[in-house]
Protein backbone atom coordinates (compact mmCIF):
# COMPACT_ATOMS: atom_id res chain seq x y z
CA UNK A 1 0.00 0.00 0.00
CA UNK A 2 1.78 3.44 -0.45
CA UNK A 3 1.87 6.37 1.82
CA UNK A 4 1.48 8.84 -1.26
CA UNK A 5 -2.16 9.82 -2.79
CA UNK A 6 -3.03 7.68 -5.87
CA UNK A 7 -3.26 11.23 -8.14
CA UNK A 8 0.31 11.85 -6.93
CA UNK A 9 1.30 8.00 -7.89
CA UNK A 10 -0.34 8.95 -11.24
CA UNK A 11 1.81 11.84 -11.73
CA UNK A 12 5.12 9.99 -10.73
CA UNK A 13 4.09 7.61 -13.50
CA UNK A 14 3.73 10.05 -16.51
CA UNK A 15 7.01 11.29 -15.57
CA UNK A 16 8.45 7.81 -15.48
CA UNK A 17 6.99 6.93 -18.87
CA UNK A 18 9.30 9.98 -20.13
CA UNK A 19 12.56 8.93 -21.77
CA UNK A 20 15.54 9.00 -20.12
CA UNK A 21 13.50 9.61 -16.93
CA UNK A 22 13.43 6.86 -13.92
CA UNK A 23 11.25 6.51 -11.53
CA UNK A 24 13.47 8.52 -8.62
CA UNK A 25 13.38 11.65 -11.25
CA UNK A 26 9.90 11.17 -11.87
CA UNK A 27 9.61 11.50 -8.28
CA UNK A 28 11.43 14.59 -7.90
CA UNK A 29 9.63 16.31 -10.60
CA UNK A 30 6.87 15.24 -9.50
CA UNK A 31 7.33 16.78 -6.09
CA UNK A 32 8.70 19.94 -7.84
CA UNK A 33 4.99 20.25 -10.05
CA UNK A 34 3.35 19.64 -6.80
CA UNK A 35 5.38 22.17 -5.36
CA UNK A 36 4.12 24.67 -8.01
CA UNK A 37 1.84 27.66 -6.98
CA UNK A 38 -1.27 27.06 -9.10
CA UNK A 39 -0.54 29.39 -11.52
CA UNK A 40 2.61 28.11 -12.25
CA UNK A 41 1.07 25.16 -12.22
CA UNK A 42 -1.41 25.93 -15.02
CA UNK A 43 0.90 27.56 -16.78
CA UNK A 44 3.52 24.49 -17.46
CA UNK A 45 -0.12 22.20 -18.19
CA UNK A 46 -1.15 25.11 -20.65
CA UNK A 47 2.37 24.65 -22.54
CA UNK A 48 2.18 20.85 -22.79
CA UNK A 49 -1.21 21.09 -24.36
CA UNK A 50 -0.54 24.43 -26.97
CA UNK A 51 2.61 22.66 -28.08
CA UNK A 52 0.55 19.11 -28.62
CA UNK A 53 -2.26 21.48 -30.02
CA UNK A 54 0.10 23.62 -32.23
CA UNK A 55 2.84 21.91 -33.61
CA UNK A 56 2.62 19.90 -36.55
CA UNK A 57 5.35 18.12 -39.46
CA UNK A 58 6.76 21.16 -42.03
CA UNK A 59 4.53 19.61 -45.51
CA UNK A 60 8.26 20.11 -47.35
CA UNK A 61 10.79 18.79 -44.33
CA UNK A 62 8.83 16.82 -42.02
CA UNK A 63 10.38 18.94 -39.13
CA UNK A 64 8.39 20.22 -36.32
CA UNK A 65 6.64 23.03 -37.38
CA UNK A 66 3.92 25.71 -36.47
CA UNK A 67 2.75 26.41 -39.53
CA UNK A 68 2.71 24.80 -43.14
CA UNK A 69 5.77 25.39 -43.84
CA UNK A 70 8.61 25.96 -41.23
CA UNK A 71 10.90 28.87 -40.72
CA UNK A 72 13.87 26.81 -42.59
CA UNK A 73 12.05 25.97 -46.06
CA UNK A 74 10.57 28.99 -46.26
CA UNK A 75 14.18 30.93 -45.68
CA UNK A 76 15.10 32.53 -49.41
CA UNK A 77 18.75 32.59 -48.64
CA UNK A 78 19.08 29.20 -47.69
CA UNK A 79 19.32 26.26 -50.76
CA UNK A 80 16.86 24.08 -50.96
CA UNK A 81 18.75 22.30 -53.47
CA UNK A 82 20.98 20.77 -50.74
CA UNK A 83 19.02 18.58 -48.44
CA UNK A 84 20.22 17.16 -45.22
CA UNK A 85 18.73 14.28 -43.92
CA UNK A 86 17.96 13.33 -40.35
CA UNK A 87 16.61 11.03 -38.22
CA UNK A 88 14.71 13.23 -36.36
CA UNK A 89 14.25 17.27 -34.99
CA UNK A 90 17.32 17.10 -32.79
CA UNK A 91 19.33 16.02 -35.62
CA UNK A 92 18.50 19.80 -36.95
CA UNK A 93 19.04 21.16 -33.99
CA UNK A 94 22.70 19.78 -33.71
CA UNK A 95 23.70 20.82 -37.14
CA UNK A 96 22.01 24.32 -36.84
CA UNK A 97 24.43 24.58 -33.76
CA UNK A 98 27.25 24.76 -36.18
CA UNK A 99 26.18 27.86 -38.28
CA UNK A 100 27.91 26.04 -41.55
CA UNK A 101 25.10 24.75 -43.16
CA UNK A 102 22.84 26.60 -45.29
CA UNK A 103 20.98 23.83 -47.17
CA UNK A 104 17.67 22.50 -46.46
CA UNK A 105 16.49 19.41 -43.84
CA UNK A 106 14.24 16.31 -44.33
CA UNK A 107 13.35 14.26 -40.67
CA UNK A 108 12.72 11.18 -41.10
CA UNK A 109 11.39 10.69 -37.35
CA UNK A 110 13.16 7.76 -36.51
CA UNK A 111 15.65 4.46 -38.15
CA UNK A 112 14.84 1.22 -39.78
CA UNK A 113 15.22 -0.64 -36.83
CA UNK A 114 13.75 -4.34 -37.60
CA UNK A 115 14.34 -5.38 -33.77
CA UNK A 116 12.35 -2.49 -32.51
CA UNK A 117 9.70 -2.95 -34.72
CA UNK A 118 10.41 -0.13 -37.28
CA UNK A 119 9.86 -0.38 -41.20
CA UNK A 120 10.80 2.37 -43.59
CA UNK A 121 7.18 2.74 -44.28
CA UNK A 122 6.54 4.01 -40.23
CA UNK A 123 9.37 6.64 -41.50
CA UNK A 124 9.29 9.78 -44.04
CA UNK A 125 11.54 8.26 -46.69
CA UNK A 126 8.41 8.29 -49.27
CA UNK A 127 8.52 12.02 -48.57
CA UNK A 128 11.92 12.49 -49.53
CA UNK A 129 12.14 10.09 -52.40
CA UNK A 130 9.24 12.42 -53.67
CA UNK A 131 11.30 15.41 -53.37
CA UNK A 132 14.06 13.89 -55.14
CA UNK A 133 12.15 12.70 -57.80
CA UNK A 134 10.78 15.86 -58.06
CA UNK A 135 14.11 17.38 -59.44
CA UNK A 136 14.12 19.40 -56.64
CA UNK A 137 17.48 18.39 -55.13
CA UNK A 138 21.50 18.40 -56.40
CA UNK A 139 22.47 16.93 -53.10
CA UNK A 140 21.11 14.82 -50.20
CA UNK A 141 23.32 14.54 -47.18
CA UNK A 142 23.11 11.21 -45.23
CA UNK A 143 23.16 12.53 -41.44
CA UNK A 144 21.78 9.47 -39.71
CA UNK A 145 23.70 8.69 -36.56
CA UNK A 146 26.46 6.30 -36.97
CA UNK A 147 25.48 3.25 -35.60
CA UNK A 148 23.57 -0.10 -36.93
CA UNK A 149 20.12 1.24 -37.38
CA UNK A 150 21.53 4.99 -39.11
CA UNK A 151 23.77 3.01 -41.22
CA UNK A 152 20.93 1.00 -42.09
CA UNK A 153 18.61 3.34 -42.81
CA UNK A 154 21.44 5.43 -45.14
CA UNK A 155 22.43 2.80 -47.44
CA UNK A 156 18.23 2.08 -47.88
CA UNK A 157 17.94 5.63 -48.84
CA UNK A 158 21.20 5.62 -50.95
CA UNK A 159 19.83 2.80 -52.99
CA UNK A 160 16.39 4.31 -53.70
CA UNK A 161 17.52 7.56 -54.65
CA UNK A 162 20.82 6.22 -56.68
CA UNK A 163 17.84 6.01 -60.04
CA UNK A 164 17.89 9.74 -60.27
CA UNK A 165 21.34 10.70 -60.29
CA UNK A 166 21.81 12.90 -57.02
CA UNK A 167 25.07 13.07 -55.38
CA UNK A 168 24.54 11.04 -52.15
CA UNK A 169 26.85 12.20 -49.58
CA UNK A 170 27.57 11.10 -45.59
CA UNK A 171 28.34 13.24 -43.15
CA UNK A 172 32.01 12.24 -41.94
CA UNK A 173 32.75 10.32 -38.42
CA UNK A 174 36.01 9.86 -37.09
CA UNK A 175 38.46 11.12 -34.24
CA UNK A 176 36.30 14.24 -31.76
CA UNK A 177 38.37 17.08 -31.21
CA UNK A 178 40.56 17.18 -28.02
CA UNK A 179 40.64 13.40 -27.79
CA UNK A 180 43.45 10.83 -28.15
CA UNK A 181 44.14 8.25 -30.97
CA UNK A 182 45.49 5.75 -28.43
CA UNK A 183 41.69 5.56 -27.52
CA UNK A 184 39.56 5.12 -30.90
CA UNK A 185 37.96 2.00 -31.49
CA UNK A 186 39.08 0.47 -35.08
CA UNK A 187 35.30 1.44 -36.14
CA UNK A 188 36.10 5.44 -35.45
CA UNK A 189 39.32 5.00 -36.51
CA UNK A 190 38.37 3.39 -40.08
CA UNK A 191 35.88 6.18 -40.48
CA UNK A 192 38.39 8.51 -39.84
CA UNK A 193 40.28 7.52 -42.43
CA UNK A 194 37.43 6.69 -44.73
CA UNK A 195 36.54 10.60 -44.42
CA UNK A 196 40.18 12.03 -44.01
CA UNK A 197 40.21 15.69 -46.55
CA UNK A 198 42.82 17.83 -47.72
CA UNK A 199 44.77 19.31 -45.16
CA UNK A 200 45.03 23.18 -46.06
Amino acid sequence: MSVLPSSFETLIDKFAALPGVGRKSAQRLAFFVISMTDETAQSFADAITDAKRTIRECAVCCNLSEDEVCPVCSNTRRNPRIVCVVSDPKGVLAIERAREFGGVYHVLHGTISPLSGVTPDDLRIRELVARVADGGCDEVILATNPDTEGETTARYIARLIEPFGVRTTRLAYGIPVGSSLEFADDATLTRALEGRSEYN
